[in-house]
């Protein structure tokens, strides 16, 4: 491993570390939410009608900066330990004020609220500014979308105590939502491919089942607070309990995300992965599949921690880290198995020959990655950068090398020994511990 010497990075100034594409879209996407509340405030007709909607919009607003007051203790520690996708909860307030409001009044309300929680929540627990600028911008396009689908017109045919087609309303409001959620997303996940430099995927825009869950629990309260503001604006209020309720569910989940997430490398821990790689595996023999178990171990990296410190030796790793996730596929577990070693397992491969090259060419496409990272880390004499950093590779696939996760480990650490004693920096397979093409 070697070290160069390098210029102070300019860590102040986080939004100059951004990609060029991040910075454009950054840029355009907030300019455009700016320019549409600007133009519609002023835009915004004269009258008795503007006054009521702007009362409602003060309401909605003030609900929002209670609702992030009363949960100001739970939010900093969710935003503590999110690690992905961090919903706030304030969708409620948003969407409702799309829904019943003005486009420019409902994009104002994001804009307010968001400030709030930026003051109250993000800021304390040290969020990049720029970060939640962007995020607001999106939300107030993701507002003025669904106020383009949703009138508050067509909310009152949705309510039963208008003319019209009740089907109608309904529909308008289920698209609504659909299209509020991927305004919103589709572009938090652009941000997270350009900054990332993974390619966009929208797995990544539609989350999982939990994210759903809440998503559509916290847009379904929305509605309930919109109707009810349309009938009996007191009864909003009766929303704050089970929305103060629902952080606290949101809040466990996310604790026990972080009870199965490594802290220095993000990875998960090794009784996580473990937990993942069974129902993998489960899940291959069904289908008549076949899984490949990855033991990867960092070549001399006592050199790294003994030359430089531990806090470079742990940008090191979390940079490896970084590399294990973004050269497998979303739903390949990659898990830190202590120390310098990392474990991956490559799951739904084809049976037999086929799936043993898959493996192997995934594992030599981590190699010569990690092979080329070059690492920016502090150390005690100044910025310098990481080089020349490899791994040894043992690969085991299921079938021949065993069925059981166990045996298949097994198999992996015995080939992940064989390339060390073969000189490190190499790819081993099987049970014998042989390089592809060639002899043990």
């Amino acid at each position: 491993m070697t070290a160069a010497r390098g210029r102070p990075r300019t860590g102040s100034w986080p939004v100059r570390r951004l990609p060029r594409p991040m910075v454009a879209v950054l840029v355009t996407v907030v300019a455009v939410a700016a320019a549409l509340v600007a133009g519609g405030l002023v835009l915004l007709p004269a009258g008795p009608g503007t006054g009521t909607a702007a009362l409602g919009a003060l309401g909605l607003v003030t609900l929002g900066v209670l609702h992030t007051e009363l949960a100001t203790g739970i939010e900093r520690v969710r935003r503590r330990v999110a690690h992905a996708s961090y919903f706030d909860l304030s969708s409620v307030w948003t969407f409702a004020g799309a829904l019943l409001l003005p486009p420019a009044l409902a994009g104002l309300g994001v804009v307010v609220i968001y400030g709030h929680l930026w003051w109250r929540v993000w800021r304390p627990a040290g969020a990049a500014l720029y970060r939640h600028v962007y995020t607001t911008a999106t939300v107030v396009l993701a507002a003025y979308a669904a106020a383009a689908i949703v009138a508050p017109e067509r909310l009152v045919v949705a309510a039963g105590v208008g003319p019209g087609s009740m089907l109608a309303g309904y529909g308008a409001l289920l698209l609504a939502m659909l299209v509020y959620v991927l305004v919103n997303q589709t572009l938090i996940a652009l941000a997270l491919a350009l900054t990332t430099g993974r390619r966009f995927a929208w797995r990544g825009v539609l989350g999982d089942g939990d994210d759903h869950v809440l998503e559509g629990a916290t847009l379904c309260l929305a509605v309930l607070a919109a109707l009810a503001a349309m009938r009996q604006p007191l009864l909003v209020l009766l929303v704050l309990p089970p929305l103060l309720v629902l952080h606290r569910a949101v809040l466990i989940r996310q604790l026990e995300e972080r009870a199965n997430t490594d802290a220095k490398t993000g990875l998960l821990t090794a009784g996580a992965w473990r937990g993942r790689a069974h129902r993998a595996l489960a899940r291959a023999r069904r289908r008549h599949g076949a899984v490949a178990v990855l033991i990867l171990d960092l070549d001399h990296f006592k050199s790294v921690n003994d030359g430089y410190g531990h806090l470079a030796g742990d940008e090191v790793l979390a940079a490896v880290a970084g590399t294990l996730t973004a050269q497998v596929r979303d739903h390949d577990p990659v898990g830190r198995f202590g120390g310098e070693e990392f474990v991956v397992l490559l799951a739904g491969l084809p049976a037999g020959p086929e799936g043993g090259e898959l493996a192997h060419a995934a594992a030599e496409r981590i190699r010569r990655t990690v092979r080329g990272l070059a690492v920016d880390v502090d150390a005690p004499g100044g910025p310098l950068t990481i080089t020349d950093l490899s791994v040894s590779v043992g690969v085991a696939v299921s079938g021949p090398d065993g069925e059981s996760l166990d045996a298949l480990m097994q198999v992996a650490d015995h080939a992940l020994y064989a390339a060390k004693r073969a000189g490190r920096n190499r790819v081993r397979l099987g049970r014998a511990g042989v390089e592809p093409g060639g002899d043990a």
